[in-house]
């Protein structure tokens, strides 16, 4: 079903409801928040995986991207925190209401796993999965992405300028972003809350510290952006929360590689989905298929 949130701030997002079927079980609803320069309906087939498990789940697309792209990006004053802070943040309080005696998850890939510490509502959350989640601080990239991390954003800020935008969809790479959250990306800081100002900064970092959702961070061991470091980054931005952090060996999915996207392919269904479902079920993870360790975030 066919979903739109309105922002605080008066931008309307769309997104997509999926309903546990009739005759199952409802044990709570999870909202799925996209990868930078990924719409949502690429984590639709996972949605619909969920629903048939007995999680209502809810997609949806920032601003300025897919059906919330809103017209020409050309002039849209639009922040990569503003996905977290706004967007991940109305999305939250919708599914809290629409469940109000059920708990209600957060499953987020790359930004999503990270922005969703930025959202006042977080605090409502009773589990948070992240797959690939940091901020895509350059100093955590592994030696040899680090060349091809400065290579795009060398292309990023010149291609601003001129378009307005990020035209990446005529590079053949992704989805077109705002010209503010593509600048956002491609000089991303250490101190990520640094980019706001400063009150929106205090505020960012007041909605983390009131995270106390158990996060379990996930990524397969050849994401060349979700390195252990940016993991560690990411989980010390909401220090009340316990995270267990987890490299996956694609050894153990039979493949060669996974990298930072493959994960929410439905060749997964059998194994790494039904992994997540254990987690967002119970708390656990089968750490029979992966490496790692548990530890309470700095």
């Amino acid at each position: 079903m066919d979903v739109s949130f309105t922002c605080p701030d008066g931008r309307t997002l769309h997104g997509h409801h999926f309903e546990v079927p009739d005759g199952v079980e409802r044990l709570g609803t999870v909202v799925i928040a996209c990868a930078t320069a990924v719409k949502a309906n690429y984590y639709h087939r996972y949605a619909a995986f969920l629903a048939d498990n007995g999680f209502a789940a809810v997609t949806f697309d920032y601003r300025g991207i897919g059906a919330s792209r809103g017209g020409s990006l050309r002039g849209q004053q639009v922040r990569w925190h503003e996905w977290g802070s706004l967007d991940i943040d109305t999305v939250l309080a919708w599914a809290l209401e629409q469940s109000p005696k059920l708990p209600v998850h957060l499953v987020g890939h790359s930004f999503g796993g990270f922005g969703v510490g930025l959202a006042e509502h977080a605090a409502g959350l009773s589990r948070i999965l992240t797959v690939g989640a940091q901020h895509a601080y350059w100093r955590d990239l592994r030696f040899k992405d680090k060349a091809a991390h400065w290579g795009r954003a060398a292309i990023t800020v010149p291609l601003v300028a001129v378009c307005g935008y990020f035209p990446a969809k005529r590079l053949g790479v992704m989805e077109d972003l705002p010209a503010g959250v593509a600048l956002d990306w491609a000089r991303s800081r250490k101190n990520f809350t640094t980019a706001a100002a400063g009150s929106q900064r205090d505020a960012l970092r007041a909605h983390q510290a009131a995270v106390t959702a158990p996060i379990l961070a996930l990524a397969p061991n050849d994401d060349s952006y979700a390195t252990v470091p940016a993991m560690e980054r990411a989980a010390a931005y909401t220090p009340n929360s316990t995270s267990r952090i987890i490299h996956l060996r694609p050894e153990d999915y039979g493949e060669t590689t996974l990298g930072h996207f493959a994960l929410f392919h439905s060749r997964y269904r059998t194994t790494f989905w039904e992994q997540t479902l254990a987690w967002l079920k119970d708390g656990t993870w089968d750490a029979t298929d992966a490496t790692g360790s548990t530890s309470p975030a700095p």
